[in-house]
């Protein structure tokens, strides 16, 4: 997938990416800690990053995981991530999960990005059933899985623990392929 849209671009993730992915990291790492904490600890340096993108090309390649850059057009800066993750072929099911830098917040971004990135998992990854993991108090997040048709269905109490120790409870939506519900 690589979409252009407005001055943003989703592509996938490259080995040219390390530097400017460790960037965005560091920069937005109290943001980030609690609910991309491995994400941000593989890529506090630029030699961490350069090792986690060159795991997550593989991981492309042989469609493991699929990690997209979300990119500021105009300086080539990486402003977010969206990965398919947790793939689970013969169920035809993945799950979404996606982060912005501070700057980038509260713009319909990620809105966007989300809906762009269901149609390649539905289209060109066979996936028929998506779904998006989120933290019961993370509102934004909630409402970008629901201004894309995603379908509350539970909450899984106390099922993640944040830097600070705190467990919280996640809620899980999911979106089907026209057709396959």
């Amino acid at each position: 997938m690589e979409v252009v849209f407005d001055n943003y671009s989703i592509s996938p993730i490259h080995a040219k990416d390390a530097w400017r992915l460790c960037d965005l990291m560091v920069s937005n790492s109290d943001r980030f800690k609690d609910y991309f904490p491995e994400t941000l600890k593989e890529n506090l340096t630029p030699t961490l990053s350069e090792l986690f993108v060159a795991k997550k090309v593989k991981e492309f390649s042989n469609k493991e995981e699929f990690l997209f850059t979300i990119k500021e057009n105009t300086n080539r800066t990486i402003i977010g991530l969206i990965y398919v993750k947790e793939l689970q072929k013969r169920k035809g099911q993945g799950e979404l999960a996606y982060c912005i830098g501070y700057e980038y917040a509260k713009r319909g971004l990620m809105t966007k990005i989300v809906a762009r990135t269901i149609k390649w998992c539905f289209n060109e990854s066979n996936l028929d059933t998506l779904q998006i993991i989120v933290n019961a108090t993370n509102i934004a997040s909630r409402k970008v899985a629901e201004k894309n048709s995603f379908i509350w269905k539970k909450t899984n109490p106390k099922a993640f623990q944040l830097s600070n120790g705190n467990f919280v409870d996640m809620e899980l939506y999911e979106l089907y392929k026209e057709g396959t519900a």
